[in-house]
């Protein structure tokens, strides 16, 4: 098999072309749009000046930070309908959301937030596999766009952050191992796992199962080095996008 038999020209180890559009939505304290391939999300972050009931009631100093996730209609081939038509949150939506409050959690003190709450909002325009991971990976850059404005606002005096942030999806496709794999890998893998890590080198999360079947040590090990190589370059990625604001 040859090394570039990826349907895009893709070597294993090469993530697709990205790109960050920041600024997408002018209200929020800070925004980016996301394009991964042909995956496109939207995030923004919003900021309250108060923090949940639960965190007064149980005198918890310092902020919060919770997130939102949702896939447009008209981002998939065949619409999708709005959770509020269904009258409640599908149990994917409602995973993927909670991952990525996990995530981003863990890269920021909250107690340098003060009380306040963060709220991250990822909205789907175009979906083309990973979105989950293109979600978190740009909610981080909004994130550090809306902590530039918080700073030169003079609204918290020192930055909450703690380290980068990023995740990427790998698979074994036709018993090769993959990095970032588009919706049409995603769907032939035998293998799927999801990466979140920080900078530090450090995994957050790991989410990773046999579609039908099973993987070795070896393997894993493979996916775990194909994954590493992937956040190195989202990293760098990211500190380029926040520097230009």
């Amino acid at each position: 098999m040859s090394e570039n038999f990826r349907a895009d020209g893709r070597t294993p180890n090469q993530i697709r072309p990205l790109r960050f559009q920041n600024g997408i939505a002018p209200y929020a304290a800070g925004s980016t749009l996301i394009e991964w391939g042909n995956t496109r999300v939207i995030c923004g972050v919003t900021i309250e000046e108060s923090v949940p009931r639960w965190m007064k009631d149980q005198k918890i100093t310092g902020g919060w930070l919770t997130a939102e996730y949702s896939m447009l209609p008209y981002s998939t081939l065949e619409r999708k309908p709005r959770d509020i038509s269904k009258g409640k949150l599908d149990g994917r939506s409602s995973e993927i959301q909670r991952l990525i409050g996990r995530s981003i959690r863990a890269a920021v003190d909250l107690e340098k937030f003060g009380a306040r709450t963060i709220c991250i909002d990822c909205d789907v325009l175009q979906a083309d596999g990973g979105t989950r991971t293109a979600a978190i990976t740009g909610a981080f850059v909004a994130l550090s766009l809306a902590v530039k404005k918080l700073m030169a606002e003079k609204k918290i005096l020192e930055t909450p952050i703690l380290a980068g942030v990023a995740a990427v999806s790998v698979g074994i496709v036709a018993e090769k191992a993959l990095l970032d794999l588009c919706y049409t890998e995603d769907v032939a893998a035998t293998v799927d796992m999801n990466l979140v890590m920080n900078s530090r080198g450090e995994f957050i999360e790991l989410q990773g199962s046999g579609e039908e079947a099973t993987f070795t040590d070896s393997q894993l090990t493979e996916l775990l080095a194909l994954g590493k190589i992937g956040i190195r370059d989202l990293l760098a990625a990211q500190q380029a996008a926040i520097a230009q604001g």
